[in-house]
């Protein structure tokens, strides 16, 4: 590990940026959020959405910090803090960053000594499935996960995402030579490889496992056997629960728990598909230490 840079807090945390190898070696920036008043009793890795730099989950990390977790976030390759100066000419799959980037966070940050979680979001919940060295997470907690298949999606919100992916897109990337996300104010900019695939697997019903070339995946994802709980808000367009079960079935030997929120139970204006993070959100980060405080002392 290379450390870049230390930040000490006054009100029981601190953060630590760092430098961590992907299985391939690639390098990805990540940052390391650590209690300071309270032992740590378990780790957490943030396994992010696609496109969305590791800064948005700050919030959320350092509310575990004060409940005795660590917290590891980081940006996949071709990402924020992990991408090159240009990403035009920069290949990758998109399943890189579960099979390879994820996978080196885990053998990054486990700790025989401590249970290790992941919390994923939406791709984040998707990527456990890829990696190889899933046995090492002690349980899975993932917030809008599912197969990104626009029939499942409303309609206002279904011919949105058609036009965006089938009309505006496919020119704009051509042109540049990779998706500049942010210029649409929707997250990090993306490599080229991950738009093609993500384009061309959201035009089916059950994502990736529907692609041929893709065909291992279903027994790979099979594999895993940790408990995964798995969130969907039901103001979330991009994915709601029949969404969520369309992609989640496929960790059909894991101890699989769905779980349906709605903002107004939890005393929130919206959820959608990134309030599960936002501030103000501790009413939803309540319910997943109260699962984990579970798993550690059951």
């Amino acid at each position: 590990m290379q450390n870049l840079q230390r930040q000490t807090e006054t009100f029981g945390f601190d953060t630590e940026q760092v430098s961590l190898n992907a299985l391939d070696g690639y390098v990805l920036n990540g940052v390391i959020y650590s209690p300071t008043i309270v032992t740590i009793k378990a780790k957490i890795i943030l396994a992010s959405a696609t496109g969305v730099p590791q800064g948005f989950y700050r919030r959320f990390s350092e509310y575990m910090t004060q409940y005795g977790y660590q917290v590891l976030t980081f940006d996949y390759r071709g990402v924020g803090a992990s991408s090159p100066k240009n990403l035009k000419g920069f290949e990758m799959s998109y399943l890189d960053w579960g099979k390879l980037d994820l996978a080196g966070a885990i053998d990054y940050f486990a700790d025989e000594q401590l249970p290790l979680f992941v919390v994923g979001h939406s791709y984040g919940g998707q990527a456990l499935g890829l990696t190889p060295n899933h046995a090492k997470v002690t349980a899975m907690y993932c917030f809008g996960t599912g197969a990104g298949w626009h029939g499942y999606m409303p309609l206002k919100e279904r011919l949105k995402v058609q036009v965006i992916w089938n009309i505006v897109f496919p020119p704009i990337v051509a042109a540049t030579g990779y998706l500049p996300w942010s210029k649409f104010n929707m997250g990090a900019d993306l490599p080229r490889g991950v738009y093609q695939q993500w384009r061309k697997w959201c035009k089916n019903p059950t994502y990736f496992f529907s692609d041929p070339e893709q065909a291992a995946l279903k027994d790979l994802y099979a594999q895993v056997k940790v408990p995964i709980y798995a969130v969907a808000a039901l103001d979330d367009d991009w994915a709601l629960p029949n969404s969520r079960h369309a992609f989640m079935q496929h960790y059909q030997n894991a101890e699989m728990h769905y779980i349906d929120i709605t903002a107004n139970r939890l005393g929130l204006k919206q959820i959608g598909h990134m309030g599960y993070f936002r501030q103000g959100s501790e009413a939803i980060w309540d319910q997943l230490l109260h699962t984990f405080d579970q798993l550690i002392y059951d």
